[in-house]
């Protein structure tokens, strides 16, 4: 194809880049610590509250899809964008910006995925909500099992419509979730 990624509209972003699900691979924990290095290299310390590695790639016994979710906290709101600008400038992507929150990703191609595929949530700290899910879920093998579930059976239905997946997901997520704040109370 010979857009560049950001001229493709949404339907031709998710043909190109569709959802897929493989079993936990060992090696995204080392993926995170590697990419969670150089962020940290790209970025004065006074801007980072926090980096963690989020999403079923952090969870030890699911299926994920191969993309390593990092959370990256930032102390202030007026932080965003100059965090934004360093990582820009060093080959991630603009995926989404609002106010409060900022997505980059990095391992898009126009050919399609990278050996290596990251999404970078810039947050403001204390918007990370990601932290106590993921921790759920590794305390709660039950109901990461569950979540594979749902996950394995919304694949085949939303392979090619990102937000769909995401939405369907959405109030299991926001459920437990919720459990763990109360549960895990003052952690983050």
């Amino acid at each position: 194809m010979d857009k560049e990624l950001e001229q493709m509209s949404l339907k031709e972003l998710w043909q190109l880049f569709p959802i897929f699900l493989v079993e936990h691979n060992k090696e995204w924990a080392t993926w995170y610590l590697e990419e969670e290095k150089a962020i940290l290299s790209l970025i004065p310390e006074r801007y980072i509250t926090r980096v963690s590695h989020i999403g079923s790639t952090a969870v030890p016994y699911i299926w994920a899809k191969d993309i390593v979710d990092i959370l990256l906290e930032v102390p202030e709101p007026e932080d965003l964008e100059q965090v934004k600008d360093f990582l820009i400038r060093d080959s991630w992507l603009r995926m989404s910006q609002s106010l409060e929150r900022i997505s980059l990703n990095k391992g898009y191609t126009k050919q399609g995925f990278a050996d290596r595929v990251f999404h970078l949530h810039i947050r403001i700290t204390g918007d990370n909500d990601e932290l106590y899910f993921r921790d759920y879920l590794i305390d709660n093998i039950v109901i990461a099992e569950k979540y594979e579930e749902l996950k394995l059976h919304l694949w085949n239905k939303f392979e090619h419509d990102r937000d769909g997946y995401t939405n369907a997901k959405s109030s299991f997520i926001k459920m437990y979730t919720d459990i763990a704040k109360e549960e895990y109370k003052g952690r983050y």
